[in-house]
C-alpha cells in the first residue's frame, strides 16, 4: 500500500513536470477513460524524440536527465493498473487557465512539430500558415504570445508583428528565423528584438532551450500583468 501511494503521488507529480497531466484531463473529461490513457502512453514516444540528446546538442546532460525521468514515468504507467492512472487523472485539483500560443510558420513540419510540443507543454495552441491568416486568427483567439516565422508569402513576420501592436501591443512575440537572405531584413529584426523587447530563436532550434525560453517569457508576462493589476 505504502509503495502504490508512493508511485501514485510520484507519477502525478512528473506527468505535471512534463505537462501531461493537464492534457489528460481534458481528454479524459471529453472522451472518457481509454482516450486519457491512450494519450499518456502515446505521449512518451513523442516526448523521447523531443528530450532526445541528438536533438539538443547544446544541453547533451539536461537532455539526459529529462530521458531518465521520461524513461521513469513509462515504467509507472505500465506497472500500475489502469485503474490506478485514471484516479490520479480524475483528483487533479482544478488548474488556472491554459495560456495562449499562436504559431505562424510557413514550413507545416516545423509548424506541426512545434504544436505538438506546445500542446504537450499544456497550452492552448492555434496555427496559421501565413501572416494574414495569422492576423486573422490572432484576432479571434486573442493569444498571449505569437510565435512567428520572419520570411513568409502574403505578409512577414514583422509585419504581423506590427499589425499585432497596433491592437495589443502588450502581447509577446517571438521570432523564428532561418535564413534572412537579405542584410536588411536581418537589420530590421535586429531593431525589432531591441526596441520591442521581443525575442528570437534561430533554425534550427534547440526543442529544450525554446521551450523554456517562451515559459519563461509567458512567465514574465504574467507576473506584469498582475503587477498592472495591483496597481491599477
Amino acid at each position: 500500500m505504502v509503495n502504490s501511494m508512493k508511485n501514485d503521488n510520484e507519477l502525478e507529480k512528473e506527468l505535471e513536470n512534463f505537462g501531461l497531466i493537464a492534457r489528460a484531463r481534458e481528454i479524459h473529461s471529453e472522451f472518457g477513460d481509454s482516450a486519457a490513457l491512450s494519450y499518456l502512453r502515446s505521449s512518451y514516444r513523442l516526448l523521447s524524440k523531443v528530450y532526445h540528446p541528438d536533438m539538443n546538442p547544446g544541453m547533451r546532460e539536461s537532455a539526459k536527465i529529462k530521458q531518465q525521468r521520461l524513461n521513469r514515468v513509462n515504467r509507472l504507467i505500465h506497472q500500475m493498473k489502469d485503474q490506478e492512472i485514471i484516479e490520479i487523472i480524475r483528483k487533479g485539483a482544478p488548474k488556472e487557465d491554459k495560456r495562449k500560443i499562436l504559431l505562424v510558420e510557413d514550413d507545416n513540419e516545423v509548424l506541426n512539430l512545434i504544436k505538438e510540443i506546445f500542446l504537450l507543454e499544456g497550452y492552448d495552441v492555434r496555427c496559421a500558415v501565413d501572416g494574414v491568416t495569422g492576423y486573422e486568427v490572432f484576432l479571434k483567439f486573442k493569444p498571449d504570445l505569437v510565435l512567428t516565422d520572419v520570411v513568409m508569402p502574403n505578409m512577414s513576420g514583422v509585419e504581423l508583428a506590427g499589425k499585432i501592436r497596433e491592437k495589443n501591443p502588450r502581447v509577446r512575440v517571438v521570432y523564428i528565423s532561418g535564413f534572412l537572405g537579405a542584410d536588411r531584413i536581418k537589420r530590421k529584426l535586429d531593431r525589432e528584438t531591441l526596441r520591442y523587447g521581443y525575442r528570437a530563436i534561430s533554425k534550427p532550434f534547440e526543442i529544450n532551450k525554446m521551450t523554456e525560453m517562451v515559459n519563461d517569457y509567458i512567465k514574465d508576462n504574467r507576473d506584469e500583468e498582475r503587477t498592472i493589476s495591483f496597481f491599477a
